[in-house]
């Protein structure tokens, strides 16, 4: 049976009883809720929510689940003529869901920035027969085998012949986003890269609910491995955290700041 942290969306698999502890809340770049871990099961989320979708454009769609479940991130479709690669992960995957990515498609390939994220990740990779892409580095954040996972190593990895990975680091070590070189350039950040709620504005943090900052020396790195990357447009983790235009010059004007402020 699976089992999903109501905190983080993280699942389990159990033979009988709920684990006691989710080892990803217990992190300090997360946290375990005042009332204590509390667990539902796979299919109670699927009877209690639907999953909104959004089109940002013809080939990219936003898919986020309502109400909002544990972090409530969203996660992306991207339309490539190589196939679809889905971006990030949301633990409900209902028949809603199932239909309307097979009616496109299906999946070419998974890729998750951080492990906040990796919730039932095995469960779409089975559905659609996708593989996972997940940094190495973070490798020891998975809490459910699957022979979908590709653990991935080094700095870059693409996907197709417009969209890699680049590792950033920062909040995961092997935290990472999504480049597609599309027209101007599109950036999917997760929140290793957090937009700011006026969206003329990025930050980074080690922890985001528990407000602990990242290093100026890894901001400027993550800045640096940027440096050479296109993207007028940049998506991050939750909804209305868009930017439109000049995406890259505003991730490099913010770690300008963010380090101005350190020091």
């Amino acid at each position: 049976m699976i089992t999903l942290c109501k905190a983080c969306g993280t699942s389990y698999e159990i033979a009988d009883s709920h684990p006691e502890h989710c080892k990803i809340c217990e992190d300090e770049r997360q946290y375990i809720p005042v009332s204590g871990q509390k667990w539902v099961d796979f299919d109670a989320v699927r009877a209690a929510h639907t999953n909104k979708w959004k089109q940002f454009e013809s080939n990219l769609f936003s898919i986020e689940s309502i109400p909002d479940f544990a972090i409530g991130q969203r996660a992306f479709i991207l339309r490539t003529p190589e196939g679809n690669i889905l971006w990030d992960c949301i633990a409900n995957l209902d028949d809603a869901t199932k239909t309307l990515i097979s009616a496109i498609g299906g999946l070419k390939a998974i890729a998750i920035s951080h492990p906040h994220y990796y919730t039932t990740m095995q469960d779409w990779a089975a559905e659609f027969d996708a593989p996972i892409y997940l940094h190495a580095n973070d490798g020891k954040w998975i809490m459910r085998e699957s022979p979908y996972i590709t653990l991935w190593e080094g700095d870059t990895l693409k996907l197709t012949a417009d969209v890699s990975l680049i590792r950033l680091g920062g909040h995961f070590a092997g935290g990472s986003v999504l480049h597609w070189t599309r027209g101007e350039g599109v950036l999917l950040s997760g929140d290793i890269i957090q937009v700011t709620p006026g969206a003329d504005a990025v930050s980074f943090m080690w922890s985001y609910p528990n407000m602990l900052p990242l290093s100026a020396a890894t901001v400027s790195d993550i800045t640096h491995r940027l440096r050479d990357v296109k993207f007028a447009q940049l998506y991050g983790a939750f909804e209305g955290k868009d930017i439109t235009k000049n995406a890259d010059e505003i991730v490099r004007r913010s770690g300008e700041k963010y380090i101005a402020c350190l020091g």
